[in-house]
């Protein structure tokens, strides 16, 4: 119990002292300039799973703020409805660009994080944050198509109960492993040190079930206590959305930091400077 509350107080000293909120709204301010292609993107694969728009909007409402799914009501009605492999190719080009700048402000704060200078040239940071914002978008479509529209395939698809009962639990399995698999990607390349993947393993743990669990509270509460349209307007939606970049960023950054204090005590570094 001791370590335990040790390292807990070591994670809020580093909390603190590398001002995570600010880091996390700097990456907040990326991933939301990456929401739109990478929409148009995952909303471009739909039509070919004969979805239409209005059970897209529905299955989007049910985990995320309803503001936020009807701020992209058009686009998803325009996209869903008519398939377009130009559009497809524009939202992973426009994706890959945008999103590799959110990846790029991650790799920054890892850095920090384990203070650590950035020695790489430009371009091999470049092509890093690319590769790895690829990762997190096959993350993301998988995390989104297969828990958001696992369910609307199954029903369109004649099979047993037990088969059914199967799948569901599929979904949500696979849906886990590749968001672990992708943050223990993230956490072990990012930062510019050479860090064991079993050093990175409580990290990306914590980050992947924090991510759910807060994405699922914070949804809960813009959906039954939070009124944002009655302050902000026709803003509200951009505003919920901006704060779950928020609290993502921050979550990202917290997994970061047990990952150096799991570091630091396994023999992997001194204690950062203060």
């Amino acid at each position: 119990m001791k370590n335990l509350i040790s390292y807990v107080k070591d994670v809020i000293a580093e909390f603190q002292k590398d001002n995570i909120p600010l880091l996390g709204a700097a990456q907040a301010y990326y991933y939301l300039l990456a929401i739109v292609p990478l929409l148009i993107l995952v909303l471009s694969i739909l039509p070919y799973l004969n979805i239409d728009a209005e059970t897209a909007i529905q299955a989007m409402s049910n985990v995320i703020p309803s503001d936020t799914a009807q701020v992209f009501r058009e686009n998803i009605v325009a996209v869903v409805e008519q398939p377009s492999g130009g559009l497809l190719t524009v939202g992973i080009l426009g994706t890959l660009w945008s999103a590799s700048n959110g990846i790029n402000a991650f790799i920054q704060s890892s850095n920090l994080a384990y203070n650590v200078e950035e020695t790489r040239s430009f371009i091999k940071v470049r092509l890093l944050s690319i590769v790895l914002t690829i990762g997190m978008i096959v993350a993301i479509i998988v995390a989104l198509v297969l828990p958001v529209f696992g369910q609307v395939l199954i029903d369109m698809v004649n099979m047993p109960s037990q088969t059914a009962i199967l799948l569901q639990v599929l979904r949500w399995s696979l849906s886990i492993l590749v968001i672990g698999a992708v943050l223990m990607a993230l956490y072990h390349f990012a930062p510019n040190k050479n860090i064991p993947f079993k050093h990175i393993l409580p990290g990306a743990v914590i980050t992947a079930v924090l991510w759910q669990l807060i994405s699922l509270a914070f949804s809960f509460y813009v959906s039954n206590f939070g009124n944002y349209s009655a302050t902000y307007g026709s803003l509200g939606g951009i505003i919920i959305l901006m704060l779950w970049f928020f609290l993502t960023g921050i979550i990202l950054m917290v997994g970061a930091e047990i990952n150096v204090i799991y570091h630091r005590r396994h023999g992997g570094g001194e204690k950062k400077a203060a």
